[in-house]
């Protein structure tokens, strides 16, 4: 049986099935989570994912370089896409991200060599029982947020990094009735290995 909140939307089933969770090491896509869950705040995830193939058009495929690059031009582009969310704030925020997003590459050769630090690339694995035990927020998010703010992202409050550790896989929330929580409790000597691999590169 999945998770209750993907069971309630059938559009959930394969982002829950496939994506959500599983432990992410390519810097694309990382970008990509980082930025939709921006623009999720005070949103409903379904909005924003319904318009996940908009997003992508609209930002260059989530190529952080290229978005980091962005200028006056796009913004005035972004904020006529009726396709995307148009707040002017996130969109702003999004290309901010990119280029602090592009520092942090710079520094450790990888955004994922340096957010999976914070857990030695070993994914958290909880093990809740029910939908109403998972919290919105964890002191590693915490950690994780007030690093990034201090790297100068925007929009990663504690509640948006610990949605964005869950989806990237950093922290299994599967609740132990979902099978794909033992799943992807399964790869976690992988993870570790992956992420050893990234902080040799």
């Amino acid at each position: 049986m999945r998770c209750p909140w993907a069971e309630g939307q059938a559009y959930f089933h394969p982002y829950h099935d496939h994506e959500w969770g599983v432990p992410l090491f390519d810097d694309r896509l990382i970008f990509e989570h980082l930025t939709l869950e921006a623009f999720q705040a005070g949103l409903s995830w379904l909005i924003v994912l319904r318009k996940r193939e908009a997003f992508r058009a609209a930002f260059a495929d989530f190529d952080p370089v290229r978005v980091a690059a962005f200028g006056d031009d796009d913004i005035t582009r972004l904020r006529a896409d009726p396709g995307i969310v148009r707040n002017v704030q996130k969109i702003r925020a999004a290309i901010a991200n990119a280029r602090a997003f592009c520092a942090v590459q710079q520094e450790a050769g990888s955004f994922a060599a340096w957010i999976w630090s914070f857990v030695e690339g070993r994914p958290v694995q909880n093990a809740w029982q029910a939908q109403s035990d998972v919290p919105p927020v964890s002191p590693l998010a915490e950690r994780v947020s007030a690093e990034l703010k201090r790297r100068g992202f925007a929009f990663v409050g504690p509640t948006i990094v610990y949605a964005h550790l869950q989806a990237t896989g950093l922290i299994n929330d599967h609740l132990v009735s979902c099978p794909r929580h033992a799943e992807l409790a399964a790869i976690v000597p992988d993870c570790e290995q992956r992420w050893r691999g990234l902080r040799k590169s």
